[in-house]
C-alpha cells in the first residue's frame, strides 16, 4: 500500500485496533497519539468535535461498555453529551480519528483517509 503526504496529519490511534493500524500504513509519517495512554480532556474532546466532519454521535462506539454503563443513542446526540462520555471514557472513541489542520473525520470506512488527505 502507498503511503499518502501527511502534512500535520494527526492519527488517534488505537494498537489493538486493526483499521486503526491501517490507518498508519496509509500515513505512516503522521503524528500518532494513543488516546487511550494518553486520553483527551472535555474541552480537546470538544475542539475535536468542532473540527469533526461526522456527527457527534459517531465518534462514540456502541461496543459492550456502552451497553454495560446503561447508555443509549439520546445520551450521546449533542457534543457536550458526547465530550462528557469521552473525557471519561475514552475507549468509547470510535478510530481511527484522522486530523489535518482544523479538520478531522472517522477514518472507517479506511478508504475515507485518502480522499480526506486529498482535499
Amino acid at each position: 500500500m502507498n503511503g499518502v503526504a501527511s502534512v500535520d496529519v494527526t492519527i488517534l490511534h488505537n494498537p489493538r485496533c486493526s483499521k486503526s493500524r491501517a490507518s498508519l500504513e496509509l500515513v505512516p509519517d503522521a503524528h500518532v497519539v494513543k488516546y487511550l495512554d494518553e486520553p483527551l480532556d472535555r474541552e480537546a474532546v470538544l475542539q475535536l468535535l468542532a473540527e469533526l466532519e461526522d456527527s457527534p454521535s459517531d465518534l462514540v462506539r456502541r461496543d459492550p461498555l456502552f451497553h454495560e454503563l446503561g447508555l443509549t443513542n439520546a445520551d450521546v446526540e449533542s457534543a457536550e453529551q458526547v465530550a462528557d462520555l469521552l473525557s471519561a471514557h475514552p475507549q468509547l472513541m470510535e478510530r481511527p480519528v484522522i486530523i489535518r489542520g482544523n479538520a478531522a473525520i472517522i477514518g472507517r470506512p479506511t478508504e475515507r483517509i485518502a480522499a480526506f488527505l486529498a482535499d
